[in-house]
């Protein structure tokens, strides 16, 4: 009987632990190739972000992220190849030369991810391709509405989902062994560790953050703090590991249980199950959209006017630079600059000044975050600034905020401006 040899496609999944899919490969194949294609600029990206290359903070996280994978898949006798080229052409080729008969990769929120998939299928009619959620709380399967009909808000998701059982967790698979002619591919390079010193990547840093999380008394207090700017203490800050899957929502889930098991349940804690299912939700949305998630008119029926700015004008680099008239702006994208992260109140505050203050095309703003964020998730990117530009999933045309007010409410005293050198004209003051 012909061996099954198996292609595991790693993306957003970086981990061996409550990975389903690669659970199923485990049972299924002979032989299996674990792949990791570097993600490439393209075209479009660079057009509206007027980036050539990925933030330092990005790469950075990704490279540890890939390094402790390695690690944990050499502990269990297979082995991670890293590629640096197209990945059409590279999963093509594998296909073709170790006679691969199984496909594994996630069930793509990201629209170019899932048509190399499609393209695939078409290309290898014999190719049986495996395709799962296993980076969220839900499948398809589960959801109470076809996913053409996904709610238009995400209160009417919230209240249809929220009470669907979910899955058992699933342990470290038993991997096949490896096919050794594939090599590694290209270096993971060893790079020095940058101002973001409280994101580490990996698996093993991810659940070590999680569980160190809930071993203080922060989950109760969560809803209160949990628009600060700056600390390591406002916010659970488990976003850069879930984006790149090194740990799952299912495995929070379980850890969150576990504390309102011991310290009790409150709407804080709640409050954390609240913000993996606004997750959740763009996870779906982006599935449901598609192309339309890139779009300047969103997935609006009607025509959204061309924004007066474009990606190339002067107020666009000062808004990335930090050097626009808000204060309060400036700090937070210095921020993002420097370490990979902002607040998800920074993050509003800087999409409000772009689309509103500076009349900016709102896709210049998503594709930069695309390029610097170490948590960047396509649906939760893309989708919130559609929210917020008026374009996506919101009863409300736009949402803009006052900046000054909000220097008021959220640094009275100017301390984060300060920290992150966000100097700027009276026009950040509250009016």
């Amino acid at each position: 009987m012909q061996k099954r040899i198996g292609l595991y496609w790693f993306t957003n999944d970086l981990r061996l632990t409550d990975n389903p899919l690669l659970h199923k490969a485990s049972k299924e194949v002979d032989q299996l190739i674990c792949l990791y294609t570097r993600p490439q600029l393209t075209c479009f990206l660079q057009k509206y972000s007027c980036q050539e290359r990925w933030g330092a903070a990005r790469t950075l996280f990704l490279n540890q992220s890939l390094r402790n994978l390695s690690e944990s898949l050499d502990d269990v006798g297979q082995q991670l190849t890293v590629v640096d080229e197209p990945t059409i052409g590279t999963l093509s080729d594998l296909v073709t030369k170790h006679e691969v008969s199984d496909l594994y990769c996630n069930q793509f929120a990201g629209f170019d991810e899932q048509s190399v998939i499609e393209q695939l299928g078409r290309n290898f009619s014999d190719l049986i391709i495996h395709q799962n959620s296993s980076n969220h709380l839900y499948s398809e399967e589960q959801l109470p509405f076809a996913l053409n009909g996904l709610p238009n808000t995400f209160t009417k998701f919230r209240k249809l989902v929220e009470g669907i059982s979910l899955r058992e967790l699933v342990e470290v698979p038993r991997l096949p062994p490896p096919i050794k002619s594939v090599g590694r591919g290209v270096q993971i390079p060893a790079e020095k560790q940058m101002q973001s010193v409280e994101f580490l990547g990996g698996e093993v840093f991810g659940m070590d953050h999680c569980l160190r999380y809930f071993s203080t008394k922060r989950a109760s207090e969560y809803k209160l703090t949990r628009n600060g700017l700056d600390g390591p203490s406002y916010s659970t800050k488990f976003s850069p590991w879930l984006a790149h899957g090194c740990i799952s929502p299912r495995q929070v889930l379980e850890v969150l249980r576990d504390y309102e098991q011991k310290n009790g349940a409150n709407e804080s804690t709640y409050w954390i199950f609240f913000e993996l299912l606004w997750r959740e939700f763009f996870y779906w949305y982006a599935r449901r959209w598609g192309k339309n998630l890139f779009l300047y008119s969103g997935i609006k029926t009607c025509s959204k006017p061309a924004a007066k700015g474009t990606s190339v004008s002067t107020a666009f680099s000062n808004w990335i630079e930090g050097k626009t008239d808000f204060p309060i702006v400036n700090a937070c994208m210095n921020q993002l600059r420097k370490t990979g992260f902002m607040s998800n109140r920074g993050r509003q505050l800087v999409a409000s000044c772009l689309i509103h203050e500076l009349g900016i095309d709102w896709r210049c703003g998503a594709a930069y975050f695309e390029t610097q964020l170490i948590d960047y998730d396509v649906g939760s990117n893309w989708g919130n600034w559609q929210y917020l530009a008026g374009v996506g999933a919101d009863t409300q045309p736009a949402r803009q905020f006052n900046l000054g007010k909000q220097t008021e409410i959220y640094d009275p005293k100017r301390e984060f401006i300060m920290q992150w050198a966000g100097v700027g004209s009276e026009k950040g003051r509250l009016q």
